[in-house]
């Protein structure tokens, strides 16, 4: 349970503080008025519960798995007649997560002082997505909180399935990669350097072939100040990914992935798939338009679509067409935009975006599995030209020399 901090006065007036753990402020007030302290101010005092930083914008959060599971089970609680605080409290007692174990003992105290369970979800937005928690908001002022619950848990289940068919499929060129770049470097940190006495007299001769004379002075680059490159390139890697957090940076990199042949085609139809998905969820869950496009214009995960859905939503306050400016940004294919114009002429976007989003996700995830399988080989024989291009550099001369005896 949280903890809390009080100040209080006894019945002489004096002024006594203190910290009380309890369930929410209510509780406090209770357990100050069992001891005859009158609470003048109570508020939440930062989690210390073994560093796992709770408090809201910390830095630790609950995998997309546990958050499915959390809203179906919410959601069959509240639709069998459960009340919600009791229902919190069970499911925070039984969570697998420390965090969200926590977190939602901490959401039954808010709820159970007024808060609606939307406002209280919101205190986390690492835990819960601000889509999911206008959806709860949504259902619980139209009276269909665990409709809302149930689909929120869906999508969430659905967005880890589809992160982790994308990380599975490039799970083993990253691992190709990764192995092949290990074994080059050992060949010229470790082998290489090893044939630099052998071929002294082909070198005092003039004999020694470039490729040979190359491939040494880089091992013995390697191995003379390797530590060094290396440290260049984390202090390179580090630079880039703080780069790459700001607004300018990930812009830059929003481009340069579209930009990749055939990868970049991949991405862009993704996040529109994701962009998609999230918009038409909000808008059968009864959020406004301008808000659903708010916040599934952030759940895109590129910066330039981001961009081009926050002007569609400037041309639909002022009265014009969703088709339109997205027809004009230029990354959604037309077919998309064809069928976002029917659903917009017949008042049924929350229920043909959706279609979209699992047609786009089809067609994707082909062409995601084909790219996968000729990057493979094609990573097989870049790996095997590079081992094949160091030993034939140190193959010729050994033949050299042995022709010359």
């Amino acid at each position: 349970m949280p903890n809390f901090t009080y100040i209080a006065r006894d019945m002489t007036g004096k002024q006594v503080t203190g910290t009380l753990e309890a369930g929410g402020e209510r509780d406090v007030a209770s357990i100050l008025s069992e001891r005859s302290l009158f609470p003048v101010q109570v508020k939440e005092a930062a989690s210390a519960s073994g560093g796992l930083s709770l408090i809201p914008g910390g830095r630790k959060n609950v995998n997309g798995q546990t958050m499915s599971v959390f809203y179906s089970q919410l959601a069959s609680l509240l639709r069998a007649g459960v009340p919600m605080v009791r229902a919190l409290n069970v499911l925070g007692e039984q969570s697998s997560s420390p965090v969200l174990k926590e977190i939602v003992q901490e959401i039954r105290g808010k709820v159970e002082d007024g808060e609606t369970l939307g406002d209280a979800m919101a205190r986390y937005p690492r835990v819960f997505s601000e889509m999911g928690c206008n959806m709860v908001r949504a259902g619980s002022e139209g009276g269909f909180l665990e409709d809302a619950l149930n689909r929120v848990g869906d999508f969430t289940e659905l967005q880890e399935d589809l992160k982790g068919r994308t990380v599975s499929a490039m799970a083993y060129p990253i691992f190709l990669f990764s192995v092949g770049s290990i074994v080059l470097s050992a060949l010229l940190v470790f082998f290489v350097p090893k044939f630099d006495m052998l071929f002294e007299r082909l070198r005092a001769k003039g004999e020694m072939p470039k490729m040979t004379e190359w491939l040494l002075d880089f091992s013995m680059l390697l191995q003379s100040y390797g530590w060094i490159l290396l440290i260049g390139l984390v202090a390179g890697v580090v630079s880039l990914h703080l780069h790459f957090k700001s607004d300018a940076g990930r812009n830059r990199l929003d481009r340069w992935k579209l930009k990749i042949p055939v990868l970049g085609n991949i991405l862009m139809n993704l996040a529109v798939a994701r962009f998609c998905r999230v918009l038409g969820t909000l808008l059968g869950n009864g959020v406004p338009i301008l808000k659903s496009l708010e916040i599934s214009s952030t759940a895109a995960g590129n910066q330039l679509l981001s961009g081009s859905v926050t002007d569609a939503t400037e041309n639909i306050k002022s009265g014009e067409s969703l088709a339109s400016p997205l027809r004009a940004s230029g990354y959604f294919p037309a077919s998309v935009i064809e069928m976002i114009s029917v659903g917009e002429e017949s008042n049924s976007l929350d229920t043909v975006l959706p279609e979209i989003a699992d047609s786009l996700e089809k067609v994707t995830f082909r062409r995601l599995d084909l790219f996968v399988r000729l990057l493979e080989p094609i990573m097989l024989l870049v790996m095997a030209i590079l081992v094949l291009g160091v030993v034939m550099a140190l193959l010729v001369p050994v033949l050299k020399s042995s022709t010359a005896l």
